[in-house]
């Protein structure tokens, strides 16, 4: 039996916040910088998205369906797809027309919610099912979590909504001895199957490529087989897990990245020793070795490998804690606003910004910050929860409340109007989901914002 390539790419574009001062709080509820997410999509769009999408058509006809990838899209970026770049989302359909390319089931804001509110995570994933169906025809049965976040209880909850295959990190400190080119089991659900990102292998391609002061660039497709080949002795699979943006984005057109990705698979296919597979084919097609015991969350970020990029901090748990203290009040209005807000307040690239990680894992995070500094990001973000928190508060105490069958939280129910208290000026709700009383002082002072 052949050796399994599995080629698998996040596709995703924050929706980034404005400017927010401390003086807009309670006046303005237009949270979104839309000309820079105008911006940089289109660009993203023609550097990255339209130009991948035709080699990997081309790609998957010239080698007459051999040829397999995979992509997770989110529905954060499908929102701006559909506003901004609609030519991006047709070129995604031919590819799904192909039969060659799966597309995998996540959250659907790139949000946080497996570790804070299961009922809102499992909520995420359903819509995030049905507008994969929506626009690409397909229903998703591999499930990748944001950041490739995992562990044994969020495991357990992906098997619970009916997932038999799962993505996530081949982590060092989690793997040990053990090789992540294997098929694992979930340790809380023995039915979900876990395949595990070749972390070395993949950031040749995601990371190294282009820099000319590593030992081994220029990388070459046959000098790539070769690395493949020497991994893969007593493996099984190898599976190949980055940024879709690693190609024309972050990795330049101009060092070569798309000749390299253009002549990979008939490299590959000609040598004879692998061929490529989707996630639920590599599924189908190998046994488990092992169950993988992951008692702490663990991700595809920075060295650690665990999720510190995002809740590292003080500053990212308290920003953390206060949105996720507003589901249970979420859960009695009937708002769609407020409720699209709050999914795009708890996209992970907000705390991400916030991250205070120096030495090797600075540059990255800077790279991929338009902020000055992390404590400028958490300012602007708190300045923005503030607001959305005064209009929870106004909405609970506007009138009568329904819960929504599209909460996460709570059943349908009507429920007598809140009374407003005495003195209390009248509500201007409109949208978004989240909770903060007033900010502190020291959030007075206004924030710089570098446009990327």
């Amino acid at each position: 039996m052949k050796k399994s390539i599995c080629l698998y790419f996040h596709v995703h574009q924050p929706t980034r916040l404005r400017l927010f001062r401390f003086f807009d709080i309670g006046k303005t509820s237009h949270y979104y910088d839309d000309f820079t997410n105008r911006t940089i999509l289109k660009r993203v769009a023609q550097k990255c998205y339209l130009p991948a999408n035709a080699l990997l058509l081309d790609l998957i006809q010239r080698c007459g369906g051999n040829f397999k990838v995979s992509f997770s899209i989110t529905g954060s970026l499908i929102e701006q797809l559909d506003r901004y770049c609609p030519d991006v989302i047709e070129s995604f359909r031919k590819l799904a027309d192909t039969g060659c390319v799966e597309f995998l089931s996540e959250t659907y804001y790139h949000s946080l919610a497996s570790l804070a509110q299961p009922e809102d995570f499992r909520h995420q994933v359903s819509k995030h099912r049905k507008l994969i169906e929506k626009y690409f025809g397909v229903t998703p049965v591999t499930f990748r979590n944001t950041e490739l976040i995992y562990s044994d209880s969020i495991g357990e909850m992906v098997s619970e909504m009916g997932y038999k295959t799962m993505i996530t990190e081949g982590a060092k400190h989690i793997l040990g001895w053990k090789s992540p080119n294997f098929l694992y089991t979930c340790a809380n659900a023995s039915d979900l199957k876990l395949l595990l990102k070749n972390s070395s292998l993949s950031d040749d391609i995601a990371f190294r490529f282009s820099d000319r002061g590593w030992s081994e660039w220029p990388l070459t497709a046959d000098k790539y087989l070769f690395w493949l080949k020497d991994a893969a002795k007593k493996d099984d699979i190898i599976n190949l897990f980055m940024d879709y943006e690693t190609f024309g984005e972050h990795q330049k057109a101009s060092c070569g990245i798309f000749d390299f990705l253009g002549s990979l698979p008939d490299v590959v296919l000609r040598d004879g020793t692998f061929e490529f597979v989707t996630p639920a084919q590599a599924a189908a097609k190998h046994k488990a070795v092992a169950p993988l015991d992951v008692p702490d969350a663990i991700s595809w970020a920075d060295e650690e490998r665990d999720v510190t990029a995002w809740l590292g901090n003080d500053l990212q748990k308290d920003a953390f804690n206060k949105l996720y203290s507003l589901s249970e009040k979420l859960a009695l209005i009937n708002d769609d606003a407020l409720w699209s807000d709050y999914g795009h307040l708890q996209e992970s690239d907000h705390f991400y910004y916030m991250c205070t990680k120096f030495f090797s894992d600075g540059a990255v995070h800077k790279y991929f910050n338009p902020y000055d500094t992390p404590y400028e990001a958490f300012i602007n973000y708190m300045n923005v929860l503030s607001d959305f928190m005064i209009r929870v508060d106004d909405a609970l105490a506007s009138g009568t409340i329904v819960r929504v069958k599209e909460s996460p939280v709570a059943p349908v129910r009507l429920v007598k109007p809140v009374k407003k208290a005495a003195g209390k000026a009248e509500p201007a709700a409109k949208r978004a989901p989240a909770k903060k009383s007033a900010p502190a002082k020291d959030a007075k002072k206004s924030v710089k914002v570098k446009k990327k």
